[in-house]
């Protein structure tokens, strides 16, 4: 099993994983384009896993300069339970502390059991204290 920096080379077979993996919540920003860029712009943040040269697990991270926020966390079913999760996470959390960044953020489904257990015993703590509000940006309307 080997851990590495994610490449932009890995972002088809990390999209193909993510797609696959139960719980994992995509949106139109998940597209090829928007996760190589945003692997560009957090360069030391975002994982693979790869096992006989198959990518088993993944993980995107990255920061805003003063958060840090892992999007995506996936290993395949068959390679669960080998702690191979925390690895990813561990490597993600160590790249944002190396950037300066002292805080963390997930969003999981309230859906997703396995996730919210997951990132419990991660040391993750579930905030009662604030919402979450979206709004999709049209970018045809957005100022230059």
């Amino acid at each position: 099993m080997q851990i590495r920096l994610m490449t932009l080379e890995d972002v088809p077979r990390v999209l193909a994983l993510w797609r696959a993996t139960d719980g994992i919540g995509l949106s139109d920003a998940d597209t090829p384009d928007g996760v190589a860029r945003f692997v560009m712009r957090n360069p030391e943040t975002s994982w693979v896993a790869e096992a006989n040269g198959q990518l088993v697990g993944a993980t995107l991270a990255g920061h805003d300069g003063r958060r840090g926020f892992l999007h995506h966390l996936a290993v395949q079913a068959e390679f669960r339970r080998r702690g191979l999760g925390r690895a990813l996470v561990e490597h993600a959390l160590a790249g944002l502390g190396r950037a300066g960044i002292r805080k963390c953020h997930v969003l999981v489904f309230r859906s997703n059991r396995g996730g919210r257990e997951f990132w419990q015993e991660m040391g993750f703590h579930l905030r009662d204290d604030i919402d979450v509000h979206s709004l999709a940006i049209d970018v045809r309307d957005s100022a230059d």
